[in-house]
């Protein structure tokens, strides 16, 4: 199993887990893929209420410790706030039924999935529009979703809130209200896009940091065929990928953790879930950490182009 990070409330982590999202549009492949990835010793595992696949992963892990190959104790779930529920009074019952879908009396990490409100709607769409289809937006400000967060920890519903995808400034906004802090932001990050400032200044504040996607995201739908591609085969890459014995993928999941971020890899291939875990009986040199940060260019795979129009959208800053 892989080590563990221990978050500034004293709860500890696994410094690498499996992310869920789109593991597979049939839900009983992202069933597979968990207890696989439980057998090939993950404890962590990354969802969010907008993938849709919270009851197949509750089931998979459930049924993985009815067999008696992990305690509950052992796992730590992460699951996130979808934007149509950032409302106060909605955050808690929003927090309840992803424990209903999970089967569990608690999660281990909630997080505010993103900085952005949607308007809630009669039909409970998880993507409003209006009559033009345009998103509707909502103007809750997450001052008001963080209150809502931390009486989950207090409902002992979660043990740990978080966030996901906000700026520095957006964070400092949170840390100034806040009565429990954010032990958490989950981020795009991977050799093209190493978010070392963001990383600096959340270390500042005793906020670690997960990095989703981190080999790129092949299957993002949203994709346009001239968009830039994050390539983990990069010749440096590969370079120190030889002299290792390890695949491109296993060297940049160690550069993320070398770097001190938690990477969360996707995938329902078996093999890949047993690979991207065989990482910890290697460290990178400084000079190869130096090597693979001189592949930053800033390249976000994942900007949230749908989120661009609201008020709250995260990426008009640097960081």
């Amino acid at each position: 199993t892989a080590p563990t990070h221990t978050l500034s409330n004293g709860q500890k982590i696994p410094i690498l887990g499996l992310g869920t999202w789109q593991a597979g549009d049939d839900p009983n492949v992202v069933e597979q893929a968990v207890r696989d990835a439980v057998d090939a010793g993950y404890r962590h595992f990354d969802c969010a209420y907008i993938y849709l696949n919270e009851k197949e992963i509750g089931k998979a892990l459930r049924d993985k410790i009815a067999e008696g190959v992990v305690k509950r104790e052992d796992l730590f779930i992460t699951t996130k706030l979808w934007n149509t529920m950032h409302k106060r009074e909605q955050v808690v019952p929003a927090c309840k039924k992803s424990l209903e879908n999970f089967g569990f009396d608690y999660i281990d990490l909630y997080l505010v999935h993103w900085p952005i409100a949607y308007n809630n709607t009669d039909k409970m769409d998880l993507w409003p529009v209006d009559e033009k289809g345009n998103p509707m937006y909502g103007n809750i400000d997450f001052l008001d979703t963080w209150r809502g967060m931390e009486e989950c920890v207090k409902l002992g519903l979660t043990k740990s809130i978080g966030l996901s995808n906000f700026n520095s400034q957006q964070i400092d906004r949170v840390l100034s209200v806040a009565e429990i802090k954010p032990v958490m932001n989950q981020v795009e990050c991977h050799p093209n896009l190493n978010q070392k400032k963001l990383r600096d200044f959340c270390a500042q504040r005793g906020i670690s940091i997960t990095a989703y996607s981190p080999f790129g995201s092949p299957k993002r739908i949203w994709a346009k065929s001239t968009d830039p591609q994050v390539t983990i085969e990069a010749p440096e890459i590969v370079a120190i990928s030889q002299k290792y014995g390890k695949t491109p993928a296993q060297i940049v999941l160690r550069y993320l953790i070398d770097i001190g971020t938690i990477p969360i890899p996707k995938s329902s291939s078996k093999e890949r879930i047993k690979q991207n875990i065989n990482i910890f009986d290697f460290k990178l040199t400084p000079e190869e950490i130096a090597t693979i940060n001189s592949l930053d260019c800033g390249i976000r795979i994942c900007p949230a182009e749908q989120f661009k129009g609201h008020k709250d959208y995260p990426f008009n800053i640097e960081f």
